[in-house]
């Protein structure tokens, strides 16, 4: 397949990064300020030669392939604010993040065309959105760890990774956590984490060495799509603790990579069990990296988009 010319937009700095380890060229556009979604190569993220800058009022003169959405407002008011009107006739992808929001069950996609491929980063989301006569398809998430870096947990603290925890509330787990934090020693790590007595934002490139040496990775999260960071700490070899809701019910096997469950005493006391028993954390360990080498290996990642490329390109994608 020769590389594809893909305008996207940078919405998920993490999932962006892994998207563009393909051989495909990413074109990000850029405005004065870096506002939300024109960002553009911002972060601490090791961006490769294949993604560029491009400035939002030059995207009309560009050649593309494909136009790849990540948000609402992509789809709604950013592509009538860049794109031509040839453009918007391109083949297109919404790259669908996050479940339903409004209602669990009932709330209809905003993209509404049976031209567009929906992608879904988990089969839960795919399940819940009712997506009506656009074609969907899902792509489970695909990281990357450093080789030289695994799990240690020599450390008797749990770490818990979530940005904006505070100001994300209930769906996100703040009362969670700060439950579980007065029987367990707990670390926050994220942006505005110093708010909740965290230790604040630590970049992309050097969380995995940092987290492997907690005992455990608990993800207190109720509602939200499967976390990137639940990925690559089980990929290092973290045991995962968390709530069994969403897509970690399929992810996390109970005694064999970690627990989960909806009784929070019965997580606390999993915790303790961990934190008192390092030989069981190892064992746990092992089958959380085995997991993550089956289904978020990168290659895998990278071949099903590139077939979803292909396949939008060609016209040829069916609902599934």
């Amino acid at each position: 397949m020769q590389p594809l010319r893909i305008l996207t937009w940078h919405i998920h700095g993490s999932y962006l990064y892994y998207l563009t380890q393909s051989q495909h060229h990413f074109y990000l556009p850029v405005k004065s300020g870096r506002p939300e979604g024109y960002g553009g190569r911002l972060g601490s993220f090791p961006w490769s030669d294949n993604v560029y800058d491009v400035p939002a009022s030059e995207v009309k003169n560009l050649k593309f392939d494909c136009i790849l959405f990540q948000s609402k407002r992509n789809y709604l008011e950013d592509q009538y604010e860049i794109l031509s009107d040839s453009q918007r006739r391109l083949p297109r992808i919404y790259l669908e993040h996050d479940p339903p929001r409004e209602h669990p069950t009932d709330t209809r996609h905003f993209v509404d065309d049976p031209n567009i491929l929906l992608v879904h980063v988990t089969h839960f989301n795919q399940l819940m959105w009712n997506s009506d006569r656009t074609p969907t398809r899902v792509i489970e998430h695909g990281v990357i760890v450093p080789e030289n870096v695994r799990y240690t947990g020599e450390l008797e603290k749990g770490l818990v990774v979530v940005n904006g925890l505070r100001s994300r509330g209930r769906r996100l787990g703040a009362d969670i956590f700060a439950h579980v934090r007065q029987h367990i020693p707990l670390y926050l790590v994220g942006m505005g984490s110093e708010e909740l007595g965290g230790i604040g934002e630590i970049p992309h490139h050097q969380l995995p060495a940092f987290a492997s040496r907690y005992r455990f990775f608990f993800n207190p999260i109720r509602y939200t799509s499967l976390g990137l960071a639940v990925c690559e700490a089980m990929m290092l070899g973290l045991p995962i603790i968390g709530l069994a809701t969403t897509e970690m019910v399929t992810v996390v096997e109970n005694g064999v990579s970690g627990y989960v469950d909806t009784d929070l005493e019965k997580l606390i006391f999993r915790m303790r069990q961990l934190l008192n028993n390092q030989t069981h954390a190892q064992n746990l360990s092992k089958g959380a990296i085995q997991t993550a080498q089956k289904r978020f290996h990168i290659q895998r990642f990278m071949d099903e988009w590139d077939k979803t490329f292909k396949s939008v390109i060609g016209m040829n994608f069916v609902h599934q």
